[in-house]
C-alpha cells in the first residue's frame, strides 16, 4: 500500500476555506456544543454512569427514557431506535406499509421523510403545502387521494395506505382536518415530528394525534442527542409491540426471528444524554419563543414574510424561517457581517436528481412548494442565544432593509 501525498496548494486552500467558514459563522445558525456545555456536568455524569454500569445496548437508560418521553408527550408507548429515518421506516412497516402501497407526504421536507417511505418499499406521493405554515394543506391532501384513486397508470394506482404530515420548523401541521380525511378513507397517519419536540395544538402535543409518530434526536433538534438517535411513539399496544420486534431482527426470543426485522437500537449512552436534556426541553422551548418574539417585533416593519402561527398552536421554533424575494442578497449580507444562516430546504424533493422519476406529485402541482424554496432563509435560533445576539441579527436585517429601500 502506498501513501498519497496531498499537494501543498490544496492543503492551503482547505485551511483558508475552513478559516473563512469559521469567520463567517461567528454567530452560527445552531449550536449543539453550546447546548452540551449548558448541561455539561449532568451529561458527563450520566455518561459516566453508563460506562461504569456495563450495560450498553437496550439497557436501563433506554427503558427509562422510553417511559419518560412517552409520559412527557402523553402517549402509552415509546420505542427508541437509531435515527429519525429509522423511526419513520419502522412506523410505516409497523402499520403494514410495504411494496405496492403508496404514502402521501410533502415535498418541502428533509429528504429523510421520502427516503423512509422508499425504505419501506412504498411509493411516495407528494402534495403541496400551506405557504404560511409550510405544512401539509388539507385540501391538497384530499385532492391527491381522489387523483390517486382514479389514476389508471399502473405505477400510480397503488394501494394508498398512509399519510405522513410533517410538523416543520417547530410548527404543527393542521392535524384535525388531516385526521378527519384519514378516517374517511381508512388511512394510517404517521406524524413526522423530527422538528416539533414539545409543539402542541390546543395543548395536545404533536406525536399524539396520529396512529404513530416518529422523532429524530439529531444533535441540532430541540431535544438533541450527541449523535444519531430517534424514537417512534404510539398509543396502540399492537403497533408498539410490532415496532419493538422490527427494531431488533424481529426477535421475540433472542436469535429467533418472528419477523424480518432490522438492527436499529437507541444507544444506551444517547438515551442517558436524552434523559438529561428532556428535563430542560420545555424551558429551552420557552427560550426559543423569546428569541422568536424579538425577531417578530424587530422585523415586522421590514418586507420579510415572518413565520405564521395559528392561534391554537404552540410553536417551538426549531427554526425561525423568513421569506424574501431577495433571499440570496440578504444571506450574503448577513454572512459578510459574520451571521450564519441556512436554507431548509433549497430544492424540493420532487426536483432533486435522485427523486425526479421516483415520486408522484398531485395533479394540482406543487406551486407553493416551488415558490417558497427560492425565498426561505433560516435565521440563527437556539436556546443558548443571548438577547444581544438576537437583537444584532434583527438590527442587521433592518439595516439591510433600509439599504434596499434607498437603492430602489
Amino acid at each position: 500500500m502506498c501513501d498519497i501525498e496531498v499537494p501543498q496548494e490544496a492543503e492551503t486552500l482547505h485551511v483558508i476555506t475552513e478559516k473563512r467558514l469559521l469567520s463567517s459563522s461567528l454567530l452560527p445558525p445552531a449550536d449543539p456544543k453550546a447546548n452540551y456545555l449548558a448541561h455539561k456536568d449532568e451529561i458527563d455524569q450520566a455518561i459516566r454512569h453508563v460506562l461504569d454500569g456495563g450495560s450498553y445496548i437496550l439497557g436501563p437508560e433506554v427503558g427509562a427514557f422510553e417511559q419518560e418521553f412517552a409520559r412527557y408527550l402523553g402517549v402509552r408507548f415509546a420505542v427508541g431506535v437509531g435515527s429519525g429515518t429509522d423511526a419513520l421506516q419502522l412506523a410505516l412497516r409497523s402499520c403494514g406499509v410495504g411494496p405496492g402501497d403508496a404514502v402521501i407526504t410533502v415535498s418541502h421536507t428533509a429528504v429523510a421523510t421520502v427516503a423512509a417511505i422508499e425504505l419501506a418499499g412504498a411509493l411516495p406521493v407528494l402534495v403541496d403545502i400551506d405557504p404560511g405554515t409550510f405544512t401539509m394543506e388539507a385540501n391538497h391532501l384530499e385532492d391527491a387521494i381522489h387523483d390517486l384513486a382514479n389514476d389508471e397508470r399502473p405505477a400510480i394506482s397503488s394501494r394508498l395506505k398512509a399519510i405522513i404530515p410533517v410538523h416543520l420548523y417547530g410548527c404543527a401541521a393542521d392535524m384535525r382536518p388531516i385526521m378527519d380525511i384519514a378516517r374517511r378513507y381508512g388511512l394510517y397517519v404517521i406524524e413526522d415530528c423530527a422538528q416539533s419536540h414539545g409543539a402542541a395544538i390546543d395543548g395536545r402535543k404533536t406525536g399524539t394525534w396520529g396512529h404513530m409518530a416518529a422523532f429524530s434526536f439529531y444533535p441540532t433538534k430541540n431535544l438533541g442527542a450527541l449523535g444519531d438517535a430517534g424514537a417512534l411513539v404510539t398509543d396502540d399496544v399492537r403497533l408498539a409491540e410490532r415496532a419493538r420486534l422490527l427494531r431488533e431482527y424481529g426477535w421475540r426470543e433472542r436469535y429467533v426471528s418472528d419477523l424480518p426485522g432490522m438492527n436499529t437500537r437507541l444507544d444506551e449512552l444517547q438515551a442517558a444524554i436524552l434523559r438529561v436534556k428532556l428535563r430542560y426541553l420545555d424551558e429551552e422551548n420557552g427560550r426559543r419563543r423569546e428569541i422568536a418574539r424579538t425577531y417578530h417585533t424587530q422585523l415586522s416593519p421590514t418586507t420579510l414574510i415572518l413565520p405564521h402561527v395559528r392561534g391554537n398552536v404552540d410553536h417551538v421554533y426549531h427554526q425561525f424561517v423568513v421569506r424574501s424575494r431577495q433571499r440570496n442578497d440578504l444571506r450574503a449580507f448577513l454572512e459578510t457581517n459574520r451571521i450564519g444562516t441556512l436554507i431548509h430546504y433549497p430544492t424540493p424533493i420532487h426536483l432533486q436528481p435522485a427523486y425526479k422519476n421516483r415520486v408522484v406529485t398531485g395533479k394540482g402541482g406543487l406551486t407553493n412548494t416551488e415558490q417558497i424554496s427560492g425565498e426561505i432563509l433560516s435565521l440563527p435560533m437556539h436556546p443558548q442565544m443571548t438577547d444581544r445576539q438576537a437583537e444584532r441579527v434583527s438590527n442587521l436585517i433592518a439595516q439591510w432593509h433600509a439599504q434596499r429601500a434607498v437603492s430602489t
